[in-house]
């Protein structure tokens, strides 16, 4: 569900960029190296990637790609690199966003967690059902706004790089041959039934296993923890304004809260389509019927071809100039009301448009600028509030007797949290300042408190621990059904892979492909047409088959591939098709233009992220990422 939630908060951005950075990139070098001994895995311009972090985005990874877990040792080595290069390009962009000043509101945050239906009920913001959801998925309301703070940042430089791309014309008809290519390919399908019968584990196999394997099934060292934390998004929730105090602040600011000029219009739009004279030839057209007293907005519903505004007549709604485009803002902005424009030319096409109303510069009313005032007003109380209950929480430790005794001495809760490890924990997060105060020599023998750990600008807390336990491993008994599984999926896999490779020899040998697929128990169908933007192929097949070199006349393109359920697909292609452009329809093309000009921005957002990782200062803590415990 909370995957759900991000997705909608985030706008439905169409690509998760950071994590593909961290995963499909290969280790990147030309860092500096430290040893083991220090909680970092590595640090960018001096700021920590703690080991609990990196471990914990590991573990994610393994997660949510059960397969990883049966890589080989080479292979978990470079996938370990990969996530930690993740880690560190999120590092460089968060630094490069600290250093310029670039900060998402509290206003802001609030705005779009009170807008998210997920947290709402009957379409209003439900305070309970905010920390009930966050609560089933692990999050206390300052983590889950925090992680959202920072993908907000993130995501707005990447967009704001990917929205400066251009795709040229010629890069355009490449893509639009390549978008319309078929290709004639034979398949054939593995599956792990297929060599069920064939795999066989031991006890003798699971114990050689689990010997062999010494720190794969550990429990990992943990904690349990007590603690006390002041949070401003608590403090916050107390807070209130008078209506006084809001109307005196609003007269003694008026000069702020201005607005600029701004004009109500009507379009109608002519999109450019496949002929461009033709737009223009009907926008002159229909500019002439509007001149002739012809209704304006009859005329936009039944020929303007912008859906989001030709049901509403043609209206654009109440706009600044900023607020509109080019010349068409232009335009606009030189009519007087009631006077009628166009055709004039945009990006998209021809527009005529009309202006109804202007709305001259002056002083915003009170009641348009309330939910402002008060949430700038609550901020500042809140701000206040906070600082001096982070004051008293410091000036009370340094007499406290016990975690309870400094929770009294406050007035706050004491707090808990069991099973905390080095990775982090369900409620306290993993955030390095944590860990590292947690596990505090001092601090876990139980023998004083933390010291008071300003963990970011909103959260300050003390720790103390009631028990340590260290690191063991898990019993045989206890691991034995894993290891089983996963003896299991890694013979199912070499058993197909074994099979996928012999019948690509005998296709080489120049067996006929049903013959070779039936000698290794698998069924080829006919020959299919393939095409790139199929929806019903599989993704993985897909994607092998059209980076395959073209066959050449003679002989035909043949490999394998894992495919989407779990087995081998033995391909080969045929016969490739070029695509032809002019078939596709222009709802298509258009939407492959926007496409592609959002790969070419992608392509710009990763070469951004490089430069900035290769001016930083990155040293990573070798040693200690080759002898932490995995999962």
């Amino acid at each position: 569900m909370l995957q759900h939630i991000r997705e909608k908060f985030m706008g439905g951005i169409a690509i998760a960029i950071l994590g593909l950075i961290g995963v499909t990139f290969v280790f990147v070098g030309g860092a500096n190296f430290a040893f083991i001994g220090s909680n970092y895995a590595a640090k960018v311009d001096g700021v920590d990637i703690g080991l609990g972090q990196f471990e914990q985005a590991y573990r994610d990874e393994i997660q949510a790609n059960p397969t990883y877990a049966q890589l080989p040792d080479d292979l978990r080595t470079q996938l370990r690199r990969n996530v930690l290069e993740g880690l560190i390009q999120q590092r460089v962009i968060d630094n490069y966003l600290n250093e310029a000043g670039y900060q998402i509101s509290d206003e802001h945050i609030a705005q779009l967690i009170q807008q998210t239906p997920d947290f709402q009920t009957d379409g209003v913001f439900d305070l309970e059902l905010y920390r009930t959801v966050l609560a089933q998925n692990g999050y206390e309301p300052t983590d889950f706004e925090w992680a959202q703070r920072v993908t907000l940042r993130r995501n707005q430089l990447q967009r704001a790089v990917q929205g400066s791309a251009v795709a040229t014309p010629s890069d355009y008809r490449r893509y639009l041959n390549l978008f319309g290519e078929q290709r004639v390919v034979a398949l054939a399908n593995l599956n792990p039934d297929l060599v069920a019968d064939a795999v066989s584990v031991t006890d003798e196999m699971i114990t050689a296993y689990y010997d062999d394997n010494p720190t794969l099934y550990q429990l990992p060292e943990s904690a349990d923890v007590k603690y006390v934390e002041v949070l401003r998004s608590e403090v916050a929730q107390g807070v209130s304004v008078s209506e006084e105090d809001l109307l005196a602040h609003y007269e003694d600011n008026k000069d702020i809260y201005k607005q600029d000029e701004q004009r109500q219009a009507r379009h109608i739009l002519v999109l450019f389509g496949d002929d461009e004279d033709a737009a223009l030839e009907k926008a002159d057209g229909l500019a002439a019927r509007v001149r002739a007293g012809e209704p304006f907005e009859d005329l936009a519903r039944t020929n303007s071809e912008d859906p989001g505004t030709s049901g509403q007549g043609g209206d654009l709604g109440t706009r600044t100039r900023s607020q509109l485009p080019g010349e068409l803002g232009e335009t606009i902005f030189s009519l007087a009301a009631g006077e009628i424009a166009g055709p004039v030319r945009s990006d998209f096409g021809y527009h005529i448009v009309r202006l109804d109303q202007v709305l001259e510069q002056g002083p915003l009313p009170f009641e348009q600028v309330r939910a402002e005032l008060t949430s700038q007003l609550q901020d500042e109380k809140a701000d206040a509030l906070f600082l001096d209950l982070q004051s008293r929480l410091s000036y009370e430790h340094f007499d406290a007797t016990s975690i309870e005794d400094l929770a009294e001495k406050v007035g706050l809760e004491v707090k808990t949290e069991t099973g905390y490890t080095r990775a982090g924990g369900e409620t306290l997060g993993a955030e390095t300042a944590i860990v590292e105060a947690v596990f505090d020599e001092m601090t876990l023998s139980g023998e004083q408190i933390s010291q008071v750990i300003e963990i970011d600008a909103s959260r300050t807390a003390v720790f103390a621990v009631t028990q340590h336990n260290p690191a063991i491993r898990e019993p045989l008994a206890d691991v034995r059904e894993r290891i089983d599984s996963a003896l299991r999926s890694q013979q199912s896999e070499e058993l197909m892979a074994a099979r996928a490779d012999q019948m690509l020899a005998a296709l080489a040998a120049g067996t006929d492909f049903s013959e070779a697929a039936e000698a290794i128990g698998a069924t080829a169908g006919d020959p299919v047409l393939m095409s790139r933007a199929g929806e019903d192929a599989d993704q993985f097949v897909s994607v092998a088959v059209f980076t395959a070199v073209k066959p050449s006349e003679e002989n035909p393109t043949t490999g394998t591939t894992r495919n989407g359920e779990g087995g081998y697909t033995v391909y080969s292609v045929e016969a490739v098709l070029p695509g032809r452009p002019e078939l596709i329809p222009v709802e298509q093309r258009d939407a492959g233009k926007v496409q592609l000009t959002d790969q070419t921005g992608l392509g710009d957002f990763i070469a951004f992220v490089q430069a900035l990782r290769e001016d930083a200062e990155i040293i990573i803590n070798e040693d200690a990422i080759a002898s932490t415990e995995f999962l």
